[in-house]
């Protein structure tokens, strides 16, 4: 922990949110593949921290090569709740408690409905963003301290509510060390260490954030020239997907069979718009 004062944290981060306030706030279609890269790189983090061995790469795989209707396993379903976070159903404070519910495995009552319902008051207050989510985050600990996890993904939908974004941005689980988490469940220790230490997750994670939405905007544009040399009869709809998708496996699609689907990718990845994910020969994943 750094030796600045929680108003200098606080600071911080409301001047790094402010920087991906646009992008955030946008409806852009970029923001959507924004979101599933900030939700793969949360999960995964909480994937280590809850003694899993998936990677970015094995909970990416575990969520594009599944059947519809599979279980993506305990992994995946981390994903999952990280994925839905960044959705535009997932604001509706109304559905939160059976929602929150079946993501975390935890079973209905009242410290449930306490945590929904201190959730939805803060998310229509008033004052810090910042501070309604550690709050929120505390609070949760407090009263479902034995999923760690809700309190971060009830974090980042408070603030995104307090600064009125379309969907939330899954940030602060990637960025918020295991230790001072722990400090927020503490009696007495949320006044000082636990904002502090949620404000600087929050400045780092945002920071993160906005060097991303950098990188993939770089990148559309690559694949955004390719497209006019692109000849397969998905090809409109496969360039829209990639922008929007965080990966996307080849196979047939509405016009095009198989083998011209992986023509295309193949041809996608020679012009430099977009990359193989795996590393494999077979079961690939390609996106920007």
């Amino acid at each position: 922990m750094t030796s600045e004062s929680v108003d200098d944290a606080m600071f911080s981060a409301g001047a790094a949110l402010a920087a991906i306030h646009p992008i955030a706030h946008s409806e852009h279609p970029l923001g959507s593949l924004w979101r599933h890269r900030l939700s793969l790189a949360n999960a995964a983090v909480l994937a280590r921290q809850g003694g899993r061995t998936e990677d970015e790469a094995a909970l990416r795989d575990a969520w594009y090569l599944r059947r519809d209707g599979d279980d993506p396993g305990p992994g995946g379903r981390i994903l999952k709740a990280w994925r839905h976070l960044g959705e535009r159903a997932a604001m509706l404070s109304k559905d939160w408690t059976i929602n929150l519910s079946a993501l975390f495995e935890v079973r209905f009552g009242d410290a449930l409905d306490d945590v929904v319902m201190q959730a939805a008051k803060l998310a229509v207050g008033q004052g810090s963003a910042v501070a309604a989510a550690a709050e929120v985050a505390a609070a949760s600990l407090h009263f479902v301290p034995q999923c760690e996890p809700l309190a971060l993904w009830l974090a980042d939908m408070v603030l995104a509510h307090r600064l009125k974004w379309p969907m939330a941005a899954p940030l602060i689980a990637s960025q918020i060390r295991r230790g001072d988490l722990r400090a927020a469940g503490k009696a007495g220790a949320a006044d000082e260490v636990w904002p502090k230490a949620c404000a600087l997750a929050y400045a780092r994670a945002a920071a993160s954030a906005a060097d991303l939405y950098v990188d993939l905007v770089r990148r559309a544009d690559r694949l955004l020239v390719a497209a006019p040399k692109l000849r397969g009869k998905d090809a409109d709809t496969m360039v829209a997907i990639l922008i929007m998708e965080d990966a996307q496996p080849a196979g047939a699609g509405k016009t095009a069979s198989d083998r011209s689907s992986r023509r295309l990718f193949e041809r996608l990845v020679a012009l430099g718009a977009v990359r193989e994910l795996t590393g494999r020969p077979t079961f690939r994943l390609y996106g920007l």
